[in-house]
Order: C-alpha cells, then structure tokens, then sequence
C-alpha cells in the first residue's frame, strides 16, 4: 500500500517589529508629507478621531505637504466633511460620503455602549418614539444636548433629560455642526441630523467587509483583533476569513497572523522615519490592540499620565524613528508661545537636531502670531 505524503502548509512570512512600523508610519502619511489634499487624506485615514475641536488639525499638518487649516475648516462648514459618532462611539472627522456608510456599520457599538451606561435612567421608555421626536426638534436648527434634552423632557417628565439626550445619540445620527471644530473659533457643542445637515440619508447597505478593506489601507498590515479595536465591532474574524482570496497573510513575532492589501507599500525597515508630532487623539496610537508597532513596551506606559500635570490625561505624543519617544505641549502667553517635549530616553544630536527642525515648524503652524517662539526639551522622564 503507497504510504501517503503529508502536505506541508507553508509558515506565513515573519514580519517583525520595524517592518511593521514602517508600514504602518506609510498607511497613516508619517514617513513623509502627503501631496494629497485634506478631503482626500481624510478619506484614505478612514477619518481623524476628534473629540476635540482643533487639536486633530495637527494630524493633518504632520501628514501633509503645504497645509492650511483654513481649506479644511471651508469643507467642514461647507459639508464636504463632518464630525460624528462613529469608531468606538467617538467624534471622528470624516468625509460626508464616508459617514453615511460607517455610521450603520457602527451603530451597534454605538447603542451597545450608551444602553450600559443609560438603560437603567432609560427605564421602559419608548426608545424609538425618543429617536423619532430626536430627529424632529433638531430640524428647526443644531441644538446642544443640555437643550434637546429639555425639549425630550416636555414629553417624558420622570426621565432625565441628559440620559433622553444620549438616547438620541445613539439611534439618530447626529452631526456636531459648526462653528464648533472651525480653525481659530469655536460655538456651542450643537448637533442635527445627519439627514438634516447634508441633505441625505445614511446607507444601511454598507458591508462589514468594505469597512475591513478601508482599514488595512490606512493601519495594516493587521490581526483581527485590530481591526476590532479599531471600529469596536466584534465578530470579524468570519469577515476575514472570506476576504482571504483577495489579501496576503503574513505573521507577527508571536505567530499572530496578520492581513494585508496585496499592493499596499511594505517599506524596508531600514527605511528613515521623521519626527512626528502626533496629537493627543491621534489614530495611530488607538487603533491596534497590540501598540508595540508605534510604542516601545520597554519604555515608561506613557498613557498613565500627563508628566506636565500628573493627571491622567491623554498627552500628545512624539514620534522619534518612527516609534513614541516623547510627549509634548505648547503654552501660550500674552509673550509668546513655547513648545515643552518630555522625551523617555536621551536623545542623539542627531534627533535632537530633526526634533528642534520639525518643532519650529509646528509652533510656526499652531501659534503663528506669537512674538516669540521657544523650544524647551525637557529632562529624559525617568523609568
């Protein structure tokens, strides 16, 4: 009888720690400034998480060649972008064609999240009629959640206007609408209907797959995990598997596979990586479950603290060879304007030299009025 012979799978191929810094600094536009214009880098990002209103400018001065905040402020205003609950039920900056489809795709993570922390206040009031009188108050003009919670109220008395006002958050799309998140000025946290706001509905014929598509082109190559992270959707591993004809598999140190475009760049590890200022909400560093592509486990946990106050903020950090070596802010005074860096390690000419370079720039960019501009670097953070 003819023994048979065992086939042997082929290992997938090793991509370590550099090699996936590089590629990953590629998809987020951090090895060097993009030629693209602010729509379409926001677009290829698959958005800019920006809860807060301007520091997510920075994200796109560090991505792209010649910005100008005043250009994407114009396409905020004028509805070709729009800032919403998406990922992770956070405020993104994303493009108007963009959020009518992610934000179905979303929407479970969405209602998951606001039902544990509201169901309780929520009771056994009628969610839908709240979503539907919560489409219809904004409709006259943006409102605040503090006044479409009052408004909520006048029909549902015994329930607190602030859990009715995140009920509508949940099952409406809302967009946060200028002037709040305009460069140099700000308004009122007010939102409105998606519907309202760009004049069209949202597409719930969006395919879980597209979404896994557009996030290895801009954070791969990826575990599924990631991916997961990222968007907060679960049960995306069936997803991938289908898509496995159309990627390449390579595998992590730890054997973890990750997917991967088949033409997506891939740099050389060796492949020089600029300093960065990265902003406090900055996707790059929130978007895999596993930051040790961006962040050196060996170094202090620099999300623990903001070491220029001790609170636990979230500090803006700064990329040194393409992985967090520091963190920074700017103070601004009626003197002028200077930029504080905390590095985690001492640091050679050499960065010290491109850190200086690339943080003149950035104060030419946030502060351009101050009269005088300073650069402070800071003793190396113990640990």
């Amino acid at each position: 009888m003819e023994a048979r012979t065992a086939r042997r799978i082929p290992m997938a191929p090793l991509l370590d720690i550099r090699a996936l810094n590089r590629a990953t600094l590629d998809r987020q536009l951090l090895l060097r400034r993009s030629d693209l214009t602010a729509a379409q880098a926001v677009h290829h990002l698959v958005g800019l998480q920006a809860q807060t209103p301007h520091t997510w400018y920075t994200g796109l001065w560090s991505r792209l060649a010649d910005y100008t905040p005043q250009d994407t402020s114009g396409l905020l205003r004028d509805g070709g972008l729009a800032r919403m609950a998406l990922m992770r039920s956070t405020i993104h900056l994303v493009t108007a064609d963009d959020c009518l489809w992610l934000r179905p795709l979303v929407d479970p993570v969405i209602e998951r999240s606001t039902t544990s922390a509201f169901k309780r206040a929520w009771g056994d009031v009628d969610l839908a009629a709240v979503a539907a009188m919560g489409r219809e108050l904004p409709a006259e003009g943006p409102l605040t959640f503090s006044a479409l919670g009052r408004g909520l109220a006048e029909r549902w008395p015994d329930r607190d206007p602030a859990a009715l006002a995140q009920a509508v958050r949940a099952y409406v799309p809302l967009v946060q609408v200028p002037p709040r998140g305009l460069w140099g000025t700000s308004g009122p946290v007010a939102h409105t209907s998606v519907e309202n706001w760009l004049g069209r509905p949202v597409d719930p014929a969006a395919e879980a797959a597209d979404l896994v598509l557009r996030y290895l082109a801009a954070f791969g190559p990826a575990t599924v995990r990631d991916v997961q992270k990222w968007c907060g959707l679960t049960r995306l591993a069936e997803v991938l598997d289908g898509l496995r004809p159309r990627l390449m598999v390579f595998r992590d140190a730890t054997g973890r596979e990750l997917f991967d475009l088949p033409d997506a760049p891939r740099p050389a590890p060796d492949t020089p990586a600029p300093a960065r200022f990265l902003y406090d909400f900055d996707n790059l560093l929130l978007s895999h479950v596993d930051r040790g592509r961006v962040v050196d486990a060996n170094r202090v946990d620099y999300t623990a603290q903001d070491f220029f106050t001790g609170s636990p903020e979230q500090p803006s950090s700064v990329l040194i060879d393409g992985f967090v070596a520091a963190t920074w802010r700017i103070r601004s005074t009626r003197e002028g304007a200077t930029l504080r860096i905390r590095p985690f390690r001492a640091l050679t000419g050499a960065e010290e030299e491109d850190l200086v370079d690339e943080g003149t720039r950035l104060l030419a960019f946030t502060a351009p009025g101050a009269a005088t501009r300073e650069i402070t670097i800071e003793a190396p953070v113990p640990g």
